[in-house]
């Protein structure tokens, strides 16, 4: 009986053993791709999942949103300017089976299309674009990323071009080009100022012509405010057709004088 017993408990270890590495617990955020003798079988989880060691395994996959930073890139723009940009990319696995069994590892194959298409979509715009329409940019690559990566039951979210990085020469240039524009602004803004004052004139002209009395009174308002001004200053506005009529008779004289 005893000889029995001690024949029995290896056997007992072993089936324990059996038993206990049988068992996996996947959490809420886990699933289990299951393979039967090497063949795709199902997917399983979150909880207690049974595995038959030796005929069945088991790779977990993490289905929560896996934030990748993408490396420096080195792109020329359309317009034949070098630049450094740098993305976060946000993604996460939404079919277990395809991320498993059609690309070998998942994470490295989408962080290299990754690489690639930032470089690809930014080389077809300007620098110009790249500064000011990231958020037109983000969505392109975002686009063209989860088509591309939904054959590999991956789920692109979004994407964030972080920075563009310009050499010294460059940001001078930018500089240079910015104090332009806003010379060129502040020119055009002066010019129309210049514009609607004379057209504001040439209507006040219109206005005061119709009425001498309006002249007059005009005319004394501005002696009020002068005056008012305490200073020891006259301004006496002399008609435009009393100087008129003293260069006629001026010319008259010198043309006599001549004559004679």
């Amino acid at each position: 009986m005893i000889d029995l017993q001690l024949g029995l408990a290896p056997l007992i270890v072993i089936l324990l053993a059996l038993v206990i590495s049988s068992i996996r617990i996947l959490r809420e955020y886990e699933r289990g791709v299951v393979f039967l003798l090497g063949r795709f079988w199902k997917v399983k989880g979150p909880g207690l999942v049974i595995i038959v060691p030796g005929v069945q395994q088991m790779v977990k996959v993490d289905l929560r949103v896996v934030t990748m930073d993408v490396p420096p890139q080195d792109v020329i723009s359309r317009d034949n300017v070098s630049v450094k940009v740098n993305a976060v990319l946000y993604f996460r696995v939404v079919d277990p089976q395809l991320a498993i069994i059609q690309v070998e590892n998942f994470l490295v194959a989408t962080s290299q299309l990754a690489q690639t298409t930032l470089r690809a979509v930014l080389g077809k715009h300007e620098l110009d674009e790249m500064l000011a329409e990231r958020e037109k940019l983000n969505l392109d690559v975002q686009q063209i990323l989860d088509a591309q990566t939904d054959s590999w039951g991956i789920k692109v979210a979004n994407v964030e071009i972080k920075h563009v990085d310009l050499n010294e020469s460059m940001i001078r240039a930018i500089a240079r080009q910015a104090e332009a524009e806003r010379e060129r602004r502040a020119k055009v803004i002066h010019a129309e100022g210049e514009k609607q004052a004379a057209q504001s004139l040439m209507e006040a002209a219109e206005m005061l012509s119709r009425e001498p009395a309006a002249m007059q009174l005009r005319y004394l308002q501005t002696l009020t405010q002068v005056a008012g001004d305490k200073s020891s200053t006259l301004v006496f506005p002399v008609p435009v057709d009393l100087l008129s009529a003293f260069t006629r008779a001026g010319d008259a004289g010198r043309s006599g004088k001549a004559d004679s």
